[in-house]
């Protein structure tokens, strides 16, 4: 059994650059992941098969990122009980906003956690994913109320910054 607790699907190569901040956020808390390109709609079968068998390989969170329809998400949590949070990826002609519509509108029963589109997506998806482990796991929970103190810190940084220069 893999070591990975997150698996992370995107619907084609071109959204890997979007992805990579999620990719470095896991790694960042010592969370292990599993990274594939499938598409809800050129390889389904290949969609149900990983997100069917997620579970037995050890997975807990799944992460799905796709742009344009943007069936990802829905497809891999309609053949899994793993949270699944989607990424809204921007794409021509709707700039995102196509994506965002097609993740957040799954019927009841099919759940997904859709976060924000674009790099912030990413970002925000790796934390959510760390956060539902840490639930079981103190030490994970420990290291993201420090992540949490440090981003405070960095604002409250930039804040007196700003009063320093008059602001």
């Amino acid at each position: 059994m893999s070591t990975a607790k997150v698996g992370i699907v995107m619907g084609s190569a071109s959204d890997l650059p979007k992805l990579e901040k999620a990719i470095e956020v896991l790694k960042g808390f010592g969370v292990g992941c599993e990274v594939r390109i499938m598409s809800a709609h050129r390889t389904p079968e290949d969609v149900g098969q990983w997100a069917g068998s997620a579970a037995t390989r050890g997975l807990k969170v799944l992460i799905a990122a796709a742009g344009g329809a943007a069936h990802l998400a829905g497809a891999v949590a309609a053949r899994t009980t793993l949270p699944v949070i989607g990424i809204p990826v921007a794409t021509e002609p709707f700039n995102g906003l196509d994506s965002l519509l097609a993740t957040v509108q799954m019927p009841p029963g099919i759940p997904v956690a859709t976060v924000a589109a674009g790099t912030w997506g990413a970002e925000n998806a790796a934390l959510l994913a760390v956060q539902m482990l840490a639930l079981a796991d103190a030490e994970l929970a420990a290291k993201v109320a420090a992540d949490r103190a440090k981003r405070a810190d960095k604002a409250r940084q930039a804040d007196r910054e700003l009063q320093g220069k008059g602001g």
